[in-house]
């Protein structure tokens, strides 16, 4: 069962929706606010969020923009009433990853939730995992606070690792992520991930990049 959480102050149409997801086999949440909405968004993990522009005490693309900023890579689907480029166009500067202008069909919107489910978001600008931070907008890596030095090839497999953190990653898609269909001999990827484990768990007294035997890597956070 997918969880979604619904953001929409219009009682009667959230009523209607979470009705239809529900029947469908989604699980709803409903926020009627945007102050609830980043709440709900920050402690739970949704599998997609339906976020409706206009909202009272903080409108769509603040919610948004506060949730990429924080990592989250929740995928949005953003309602709007609004059918304008420059409406649209704001909404993915601020990280939403889908559109669906008011009135829509119920079908149509199921079809988007399912193909933005299939996904993580592209948009978040904020990958961490423990104390070890990705600023993708700053191009920059820290642990507990210090920078690290990571080289470019380094830089795409921990972007590719922290993306699906904490889930392992085979080493054919970190060779695909870093050189696409050209990969060079297989001891290049061995020495790449060398060098980013000494980047990143080098002074650290607990390792966050470990190998998965037989089939690839992971970076995940220390067993309490």
């Amino acid at each position: 069962m997918l969880d979604i959480l619904l953001v929409e102050d219009d009682r009667d149409l959230a009523a209607t929706v979470m009705e239809y997801l529900e029947l469908e086999g989604f699980r709803c949440d409903h926020a009627d606010n945007g102050v609830t909405a980043l709440k709900f968004g920050q402690d739970n993990d949704y599998d997609a969020m339906l976020l409706d522009l206009n909202l009272p005490r903080l409108d769509g693309l603040s919610v948004c923009q506060q949730l990429r900023a924080d990592g989250n890579d929740v995928p949005i689907l953003m309602l709007t009433a609004r059918d304008q480029l420059k409406d649209k166009l704001e909404g993915f500067r601020a990280g939403t990853d889908d559109f669906l202008v008011k009135p829509f069909e119920l079908q149509e919107l199921v079809v988007r939730l399912l193909a933005l489910t299939r996904r993580r978001s592209g948009q978040v600008k904020m990958l961490q995992c423990a104390d070890l931070r990705m600023d993708l907008t700053a191009h920059e890596v820290t642990r507990a606070g210090v920078t690290l030095k990571v080289s470019p090839i380094g830089w795409k497999l921990l972007e590719a690792l922290l993306r699906a953190s904490p889930s392992a990653l085979p080493r054919q898609k970190l060779e695909q992520a870093v050189w696409g269909e050209d990969a060079p001999d297989s001891n290049a990827l061995k020495v790449h991930m060398h060098h980013l484990r000494k980047s990143l768990d080098g002074n650290a007294d607990q390792p966050l990049l470990h190998t998965v035997a037989g089939y690839g890597f992971v970076i995940r956070e220390p067993a309490p």
